[in-house]
């Protein structure tokens, strides 16, 4: 009767029919005996989101949601619909209704469907009857009855967190961050200001990405310390009160007056977590054998399920405690035998950084050594002096993502206490949120709530400028596809900076290489940051494990001269595991790579002291299977004897042993560039199955849909598979293409055969590609002219 009586209202949307279902919801709970049930009824902004009703059990636990359409509307589409994909996917508890059919999905299974009434006798204006009683209670007391089953793996937690932060990411803060443009709500103030004071090249997206990882992990970190039950609102008393913007960001998560959409999701993964056996999901990384670090690996298990896109191109895989626990040995016994540092790194002239720390694997190894190395010396009475006035103030650490940082904060809680002391309420490890490769000067804010985004961009910049840092160490990201592109890092890289030199020359000339590409991987440019920083000071030890393709590859000469030039001696550990050029051991056996990666590796060690001329290069090869190369380096100490010396040589300083004697007739001869003095790299085509086709109308339906203003770019990114790279991004392309007067014109007509006509996209104004002119001297035929249009357009 009521939904009659909405309809026959006049113009009747979805949501004037919101109480009439949650009130009957409502009814029936307390039918059923559930009278402490809570139905909280979801604003509609947008088609994402949330469903419409969550409903809770009165007792802090979810229920299950109800998604609601306009009375008579055909289910069948809308259950196969990208929203219901989205939501069924998410939400194990699941009711579709049209307020006369229900549907109860439960891991997004179809379990259950009825009707009450019958909707074509609604739309006649004619109270339906009752229909199928029976099967609408059973199907209610169904929903009613469940419970999130409790999560016993990290595998089945990882997942059941990703696919809850992915919505919280693309559904949720995203859409929340375009509405608040406008009002500048509380959460679009937190990307103003992070982007201000923080991360000066933040867009909305990566914001959405950094704050949903934040919170899911900052809400694991908490349940860890959580001994009876778990919510949202128990989370911000759980975070130490020394990690400032944290802090920040819990209070606004737990206490705030979140966003209604966001509440219900940050709810549904604190639910996630309240019905997981956490303590035995991180006992099971002992078992495994993975080692002593477990919330580190669970969140690399998490980053895998979550989005193994940023993972690669941030290079994010944690660092195996053998290596870890070899580098920092190895550092530990160089202080004390190249700097006269008894105490090694308890020593109080001891400065340290780790300058992409990641969940702080490194600092917290140096940490327990460092204790160690006291107390064996000098007992425990001194170790509260050590820890708050060497290490809380000499120790310190950048990263750039959020969710590790947080991480990483909390682990060197946990790690102190387990020494004994407990962080007073004005202290903290210095780890900062910053981006180590960025040197621009950031803004100061007085925030309320926000000072910490201040402090914490002054610091990290003290920290890199004119901080002398004694010892770097560390596992930098690697990934040729850099994320990594500003103004100082192309200066750190291709200038003499502070006298280190540049990496883009060799014997004092410009280096001969055509695509030197990969001397912008994120690993070289940290090394680079590290040599710098060691440069400046004037003495110093590196200790870092990176990708192993500088060694010998043709592109680094310039880097390995510069290194030698600023260090006195070099240790490489050259770790093999190369499974792209294959490599085996000596003897022909399987070789393994240390990490779940590709490229192979090698710990190196940098030494410069000061006053000393000359470097001398010490090469040894560690091949086998990956437990092997744990054992050797768990069980052995860093000795010069088992390297063997290099006599590394100009041109290509080569870090391994190489016999280039009966080769160097070869630099006598002319070089290819100078035979072919005009050359290029080759042509490549990118997104062809976008740019081109065979039907004009169908590349020109194509295009307009590209260019609709009322279609997002996330609809655009999945319906066409397009991604962003270094030099294309989807929205500054759909801008450009949206200013076109006449779209119809960009479709042009591109022959490589006389019998293969096709149509491509083009636009001058879409990119410039600076070398047109000179492909158009080179290449006169019309054919190459529209092979150089096609790559302009496509890439």
């Amino acid at each position: 009767k009521q939904i009659i009586k909405t309809t026959t209202q006049g113009d009747a949307r979805e949501e004037s029919y919101y109480s009439n279902l949650s009130t009957f919801i409502n009814d029936f709970a307390h039918s059923i005996g559930k009278s402490k049930t809570q139905i909280t009824t979801l604003p509609k902004k947008t088609d994402a989101g949330n469903p419409d009703f969550r409903i809770w059990d009165g007792t802090q636990h979810i229920v299950g949601y109800i998604e609601a359409k306009k009375p008579g509307e055909n289910l069948d589409i809308i259950q196969n619909s990208e929203q219901l994909k989205r939501y069924r996917k998410t939400f194990p508890n699941l009711i579709l209704t049209d307020f006369y059919e229900f549907r109860l999905y439960r891991n997004g299974e179809l379990i259950d469907k009825t009707f009450i009434a019958r909707a074509s006798l609604a739309r006649k204006g004619i109270p339906p009857p009752i229909e199928n009683e029976g099967k609408f209670n059973v199907l209610l007391e169904k929903f009613f009855a469940f419970s999130l089953p409790k999560v016993t793996t990290a595998g089945q937690l990882a997942k059941e967190l990703a696919l809850r932060t992915r919505f919280l990411r693309d559904e949720v803060i995203t859409i929340e961050l375009e509405q608040q443009q406008k009002g500048k709500g509380e959460l679009f103030g937190f990307y103003e200001s992070f982007k201000k004071y923080l991360i000066a090249n933040l867009n909305e997206k990566d914001f959405a990405d950094l704050f949903s990882q934040t919170i899911t992990y900052g809400l694991f970190a908490a349940r860890t310390r959580s001994t009876n039950g778990f919510n949202r609102k128990l989370a911000y008393d759980l975070i130490p009160k020394t990690i400032g913007i944290l802090r920040n960001v819990f209070k606004f998560v737990s206490q705030g007056d979140l966003p209604t959409h966001m509440e219900v999701m940050v709810d549904d993964i604190a639910e996630v977590l309240n019905a997981a056996d956490v303590k035995n999901i991180l006992h099971q990384y002992y078992k495994a054998g993975k080692g002593e670090d477990p919330i580190v690996h669970f969140y690399e298990t998490f980053l895998s399920e979550y989005d193994p896109a940023t993972r690669e191109k941030r290079g994010v895989y944690y660092t195996p405690e053998p290596v870890v626990r070899y580098i920092v040995r190895s550092v530990h016994q160089l202080l004390k035998t190249h700097f006269d540092l008894n105490d090694g790194l308890a020593s109080k002239e001891v400065t340290l950084l780790d300058p992409a720390a990641g969940t702080l694997t490194f600092p917290a190894e140096a940490i327990k050594l460092a204790v160690k190395e006291f107390t064996e010396k000098y007992g425990d009475g001194g170790v509260h002096k050590l820890i708050s006035e060497q290490i809380l103030k000499n120790f310190y650490a950048f990263e750039l993502m959020m969710a590790p940082y947080a991480i990483g904060h909390i682990k060197i809680s946990f790690l102190l206490e387990e020494l004994g002391y407990t962080m007073k309420d004005d202290e903290r490890f210095k780890l900062y949120l910053t981006n180590t490769l960025d040197m621009e000067d950031l803004a100061q804010t007085q925030i309320p709530g926000l000072e910490s985004l201040s402090e914490e961009s002054h610091e990290a910049g003290r920290v890199k400028k004119n901080e002398p840092i004694l010892v770097i160490m560390g596992n930098p990201p690697y990934s040729a596809n850099s994320a990594n592109y500003n103004t100082w890092t192309e200066k750190l890289l291709k200038e003499d900076l502070d006298g280190a030199q540049s990496y883009y020359k060799v014997d004092g000339e410009k280096l001969k290489e055509d695509n030197p590409k990969l001397l912008q991987d994120d690993y070289v440019k940290f090394l680079r940051f590290a040599q710098w920083k060691i440069h400046k000071a004037g003495k110093g030890i590196i200790g870092m494990i990176t990708n192993h393709g500088y060694l010998n590859n043709v592109t680094f000469p310039g880097m390995r001269q510069s290194l030698m030039n600023t260090f006195n001696e070099i240790y490489i550990l050259d770790l093999h595991g190369d499974s792209q050029k294959k490599e085996k051991a000596p003897d022909g056996s399987r070789d393994e790579n240390v990490f779940d990666i590709t490229k192979g590796t090698a710990i190196s060690i940098f030494i410069k002291n000061k006053n000393v001329q000359g470097c001398k290069v010490y090469h040894k090869d560690i091949f086998g299977l990956r437990d092997e190369k744990y054992d050797w380096l768990e069980n052995n100490e860093f000795n010069k004897k088992g390297y063997e010396k290099l006599n590394p040589k100009s041109p290509w300083y080569f870090f391994i042993k190489r016999n280039t004697k009966d080769i160097e007739h070869f630099t006598k001869w002319k070089s290819i560039k100078d035979i072919f003095p005009t050359n290029s790299t080759g042509i490549k085509t990118h997104r062809d199955d976008f740019v081109i086709d065979f039907d004009s109308k169908t590349l020109l339906n194509r295009l307009r849909l590209f260019a609709l203003k009322n279609t997002s770019d996330e609809i655009i990114r999945q319906t066409f598979n397009l991604k962003d790279n270094r030099d294309w991004k989807l929205n500054i392309a759909r801008k450009i293409i949206s200013l076109e007067s006449d779209i119809a014109h960009i479709i042009q007509p591109i022959s490589y055969r006389p019998f293969d006509s096709r149509f491509i996209m083009y636009s001058e104004n879409l990119i410039d590609w600076p070398r047109k002119d000179i492909m158009k001297d080179l290449l006169k035929d019309n054919l190459a002219i529209n092979v150089v249009r096609q790559v302009k357009a496509s890439s």
